[in-house]
């Protein structure tokens, strides 16, 4: 185990690689009561195609999220109930590119722990079980698809790409999950909730030694390999489409735009690129924009519009949406202003302000166990250490942030989603 302090930080924290390839990491906060864990896998909803044991699997739409239902499932045994009785409170969730399995207690922690370990590495799927699961997926599938802000980033990446499984919503279709079957989430948990594949982050005043010694314990020290992801889409940076448009029980007509940017590199880069594009984001329509209080002034934009960098496995975007009865005119507006600012370019002044800005925002996120949770683990499984962002903000130049908007605010890189009121 090794133990690094973050002087930028004043933060703490302990690694260890466990003989079975797991990755811990526990970030030490003494005093406080309040724990909580994360257990993650390198597997998400785009990753419907890969290699195991010399075969090649493309697996149906939706199965990472159906595999995270199922999970919750022990041969008779309650597991939400169990973790109720040890005073824990249990959750899970799947995005486009990993799925994660958490807990906070305030106390039996080492219990709540080895609880968690064990669950989401025990497969158990009965075929009744299965079938039950998909009538209560296609209930979910169906709310989602009657919620507009749903509907209106479905809608833009159907929009936006050509062929990356992001076109396809994390729960998958109707039509997909019902080729799910127990032998289909046999062989993704074997190909993906293998320790080597996977990251546990404690965060709390609790003993590391005593989490990899409920590691090894529960997990055991053998070492599996993964399964290997493919990525077969191959994403031109122009759109599928221009826009698209949908009617649903609406008060106002509400929107979502992107610009397309290229995805992200490993390690350094990854966070090098996050930084950058939020930075681009904040300098072309945040808050402390001209653009921003000029759309504001017109009432083209309200207290709703906001936006963005995001990135997943494959691709990466420039986005930002809200209410607006002429999103065409707001999406105009932010064409045209790119090219302004690469005249105008940045102020250096106010370019310090606004990096000073952004990472205080991080760091003060630090103060949420369950956002540094999350962050320390999406980073792992770029090869980042996510402790080590202020570096990156400390050689940020407007150079960067500028060029990137000028690639990446073009015409043929955008897309549109608008619904409106029916």
């Amino acid at each position: 185990m090794t133990t690094t302090y973050y002087e930028k930080l004043d933060e703490t924290v302990h690694s260890h690689v466990c003989q079975n390839g797991l990755t811990v990491r526990v970030v030490h906060r003494p005093g406080f009561t309040r724990k909580m864990a994360y257990f993650v896998t390198d597997f998400g909803a785009v990753h419907t195609d890969f290699e195991l044991d010399g075969k090649t699997y493309h697996v149906p739409a939706g199965i990472a999220h159906f595999l995270e239902h199922k999970m919750f499932e022990l041969q008779g045994r309650d597991v939400s109930a169990e973790f109720a009785a040890l005073g824990a409170n249990v959750n899970a969730f799947t995005s486009y590119d990993m799925t994660a399995y958490y807990f906070t207690c305030s106390e039996n922690f080492r219990e709540s722990l080895a609880l968690l370990l064990e669950f989401v590495s025990t497969p158990y799927f009965p075929e009744e079980s299965v079938q039950r699961e998909m009538g209560i997926i296609d209930q979910e599938i169906g709310m989602y698809q009657d919620t507009p802000d749903s509907q209106v980033f479905e809608n833009l990446m159907q929009c936006m790409y050509q062929s990356h499984p992001i076109r396809v919503p994390i729960l998958g279709s109707r039509e997909s999950i019902r080729e799910i079957t127990p032998e289909l989430l046999s062989i993704c948990h074997r190909a993906f909730y293998t320790p080597a594949n996977m990251i546990l982050c404690v965060v709390g005043d609790v003993d590391a030694q005593e989490v990899i010694a409920v590691a090894d314990k529960v997990l055991g020290r053998s070492k599996r390999s993964a399964g290997q992801k493919l990525r077969p889409w191959q994403e031109e940076m122009t759109v599928e489409k221009a826009n698209c448009h949908a009617n649903m029980e609406v008060a106002m007509p509400t929107f979502q735009m992107a610009l397309k940017a290229e995805p992200e590199p490993e390690g350094e880069g990854a966070a090098r690129a996050e930084i950058v594009g939020d930075l681009a984001a904040e300098v072309l329509f945040g808050e402390s924009s001209e653009l921003y209080l000029e759309l504001y002034e017109k009432g083209l934009i309200d207290s709703s519009f906001g936006g963005g960098y995001e990135s997943v496995d494959g691709c990466a975007m420039l986005s930002c949406g809200g209410d607006s009865d002429d999103a065409f005119a707001v999406r105009d507006a932010i064409l045209a202003a790119a090219p302004r600012l690469m005249e105008k370019g940045i102020e250096k002044e106010a370019f310090l302000r606004m990096k000073r800005s952004a990472m205080g925002r991080r760091i003060r996120d630090l103060d949420s166990f369950d956002s540094t949770c999350f962050r320390v683990c999406a980073y792992h499984f770029s090869g980042f250490d996510y402790f080590d962002f202020p570096k990156v903000y400390e050689t940020v130049q407007p150079a960067e942030v500028l060029e990137f908007i000028r690639r990446v605010a073009a015409e043929e890189r955008c897309s549109l989603s608008v619904i409106d009121p029916k």
